[in-house]
């Protein structure tokens, strides 16, 4: 959100306009806040400048707001919308968490990280997890019988922006472009095309285009990982998120034949990244209608049992796909997202907020009960520099307690294509101490890369994944903005299978210990690391589609500058 790509200058000088001075005290006094503010690079000394953030949150949340959106305009961060917009949304929410902590606890410690980049975040604090029940002295094997694979959908942020306009101006001074905007009155100089632009979020134009390239993969489910809201986050409102989870869910209902198993993303909430704990006072700007709404619209596709579940358990629920023995957990990662302005206000450590945890422990019981895999599904992949270190523990030690009954994690946020290991030890990290992967997918938004998608190979018995492949389309292809022509990029198993030692047997999955060989690889051929990196990116890659293909030859395609994707 903005308040995160400005913090690193806003904060260092939001103090300038805190107290009501004339023009002239106040001139000297911006210049002498500045000179000493641009020497603040320290953890002790931004809680010294949290004890004056603090006096001026005293005074009220409109003194609050008015005096950060004037050092937004003042300084000339963003435009005046921008400034008015974004700090009229998140503005009371740090006000009351400047009010409510302390300025030398461990709570602005982890505020200081988070918003001004200025602590390092405190080390773990202690927590055991507590399990219904210890682990299976023999826990249930799961063995493939050789069926054939069915096909899931990975789709995550796709942020359609339902104010796109085509022919408006795609660089434009805005935080997200192809829009109209009152206060841009130059010649446009780069027109907003029908289908999209790497400044800008996703047109409704190429939400059908994304429909139809889904329902041609013949998929049994989809899973998405959040994010349906646009960009534009100066503009986010209550009424605007609301409507745009309602829409997203009837045209995508109405588009796809399977069924979508979704999880709420950090965007769906009004101020954007905002979840409220139960703990927290009033229950502020409380989110219910953020879960009875995703219920509401999700229920033909989840069922009812799990749409209670979304509004009982703050969005997160459960469910058994019909006619399979896997268990799909959807969490709501928002209450673990260090952007979450809501989780810090109070200087109690809270290890679980709203119980999102102890919800996941008791569906993963249920299902080594009943003798089910289980996937979980998420946005945030913890672990990240933008989720908080304690609950990135806490996780992790309920993927290891569960590690034989968990076939799967499933995570978007980041836009990029790539994944995560988990290790039984973390000191000792090698493919016998791999114990689970998270598939992080990339983005369907044209912002910042090409839209992408996976389709995984799924086994009938295992419910491991045996082969992902990433289907994109390329936003800088001449015929884009006529007919985009969605391609497989690459089948994960075709391109790194080869490369590893001794390869892949046929009834391998693509399981930790693989892709543990896999980090082997990248470490040691600079090549492959650089074919990672780019698939990564979502950069231009449909260009290297490889259907059929070995690893080998599609490095030596993408680099040996051919470019035709011929092979």
């Amino acid at each position: 959100m903005l308040w995160h790509c400005l913090r690193s200058r806003l904060v260092a000088t939001a103090v300038l306009v805190f107290l009501p001075y004339t023009t002239h005290a106040w001139s000297s006094l911006a210049d002498g806040i500045i000179a000493g503010l641009n020497n603040a690079a320290d953890c002790a000394s931004c809680h010294s400048l949290l004890v004056t953030f603090r006096a001026t949150a005293a005074l009220g949340d409109d003194a609050f707001v008015n005096s950060l959106k004037s050092l937004c305009k003042r300084l000339k961060l963003q435009d005046t919308d921008v400034c008015d917009g974004i700090f009229e949304s998140v503005g009371p929410v740090v006000a009351h968490d400047l009010r409510s902590m302390s300025p030398f606890g461990q709570t602005s410690t982890k505020f200081c990280n988070a918003m001004l980049g200025l602590c390092s975040e405190p080390p773990v604090n202690t927590y055991t997890v507590p399990f219904p029940k210890s682990a299976p002295e023999n826990p249930k094997e799961f063995k493939s019988l050789g069926r054939p694979p069915f096909q899931v959908v990975h789709f995550s942020d796709v942020h359609i922006d339902r104010e796109y306009s085509v022919g408006s101006e795609a660089n434009c001074s805005k935080p997200l472009c192809c829009r109209e905007f009152s206060d841009q009155s130059e010649p446009t100089t780069i027109p907003a095309g029908p289908l999209g632009d790497h400044a800008c979020d996703t047109p409704r134009n190429l939400v059908e285009s994304i429909v139809k390239a889904i329902d041609t993969t013949n998929n049994t489910f989809s899973i998405f990982t959040g994010d349906i809201v646009d960009g534009a986050v100066w503009l986010v409102n209550q009424e605007d998120v609301t409507a745009d989870i309602n829409l997203f869910g009837e045209e995508f209902k109405m588009a796809l034949q399977a069924p979508v198993y979704p999880a709420l993303g950090n965007h769906e909430s009004a101020p954007v990244n905002c979840f409220p704990r139960l703990t927290t006072e009033s229950h502020a700007n409380d989110s219910q209608w953020v879960f009875e709404t995703s219920s509401a619209q999700w229920r033909p596709w989840i069922g009812n049992a799990a749409a209670d579940q979304i509004v009982h358990h703050s969005g997160s629920y459960s469910l058994v796909v019909p006619d399979t023995s896997l268990r799909i957990i959807s969490i709501n990662s928002g209450f673990w997202y260090k952007m979450n302005l809501w989780l810090y206000d109070s200087d109690d450590q809270q290890p679980d907020p709203n119980g999102i945890l102890s919800f996941l422990v008791s569906q993963l019981q249920l299902a080594e009960d009943l003798g089910q895999r289980s996937w979980i599904i998420a946005h945030m992949p913890p672990g990240g520099g933008d989720v908080l270190l304690d609950q990135s523990n806490y996780y992790d030690q309920v993927i290891q307690r569960y590690r034989n009954t968990i076939a799967g994690q499933f995570f978007g946020h980041t836009h990029a294509d790539e994944f995560q290991l988990a290790y039984s030890n973390y000191s000792d990290q090698r493919k016998d101490t791999a114990t689970s992967v998270a598939w992080v997918a990339p983005a369907l938004t044209p912002r910042s890369g090409n839209p992408a998608f996976k389709v995984y190979d799924v086994d009938p018995d295992t419910y491991e994944i045996m082969d992902a492949k990433t289907y994109s389309t390329d936003v800088s292809h001449p015929e884009y903005q006529i007919d985009p022509v969605w391609k497989m990029v690459y089948s994960t198993r075709d391109l790194y299978g080869p490369l590893i030692a001794g390869g892949l047997d046929s009834s391998d999955s693509l399981s930790p210990s693989f892709w543990h060989q896999v980090t082997e690889l990248l470490e040691t051929d600079n090549q492959a690391f650089r074919m990672f990196q780019h698939l990564k990116r979502r950069a231009d890659a449909v260009r290297y589609a490889s259907s059929g293909h070995n690893g080998a030859r599609i490095i030596a395609l993408m680099y040996a500058g051919d470019g035709s994707g011929k092979v």
